[in-house]
């Protein structure tokens, strides 16, 4: 039976929405893929000081996060700059000199490898020590950085909730 024209214009409409739309996933994928590489290296650590069973930090209501800048960590034990022993700690404590000579030799070293930078900017230094380390430690490492480029000398603390007041 032969259609009308009406009939077979309808049937080619019909017959355009019967198709199934297909996507494309590829540039998707490639987008979800930049996305990915972008966050993870733009991910943000300079909030996470590094971990160290041996030095338990003391507690303030500190508000500032920390930079992310070169740290000296202090145990009962020992002085450590990125994993690499410096010196002993009761070593320290006992010494007649008010500078830590390995300490001093060391910044100094940093600085010379760092990338060059103003030389009116102040290169800054964590100190990371166990809050029963004895204050004339810290004394004596702060006074061997200020030997050094490294002379902005800060700090690091827990961060604990303040407690409301009723």
């Amino acid at each position: 039976m032969k259609k009308s024209a009406r009939a077979r214009r309808m049937a080619r409409h019909h017959g355009r929405h019967k198709m199934v739309a297909t996507l494309n996933l590829t540039s998707l994928m490639d987008i979800f893929t930049i996305l990915l590489i972008f966050l993870l290296v733009n991910n943000n650590n300079a909030a996470k000081l590094p971990e160290n069973q041996d030095i338990q930090l003391p507690e303030s209501t500190a508000q500032e996060l920390p930079n992310d800048v070169l740290i000296i960590q202090v145990s009962a034990t020992n002085v450590i700059i990125d994993g690499r022993k410096i010196a002993d700690t009761q070593a320290v404590k006992v010494q007649e000199e008010r500078t830590v000579d390995a300490l001093v030799e060391e910044l100094k070293f940093r600085a010379s490898r760092a990338l060059a930078v103003n030389p009116e900017d102040e290169r800054e230094v964590m100190i990371q020590a166990d809050r029963d380390v004895p204050y004339a430690v810290i004394k004596k490492l702060m006074r061997s950085c200020m030997e050094t480029p490294y002379t902005k000398v800060a700090f690091a603390v827990l961060k604990v909730a303040e407690e409301e007041s009723e």
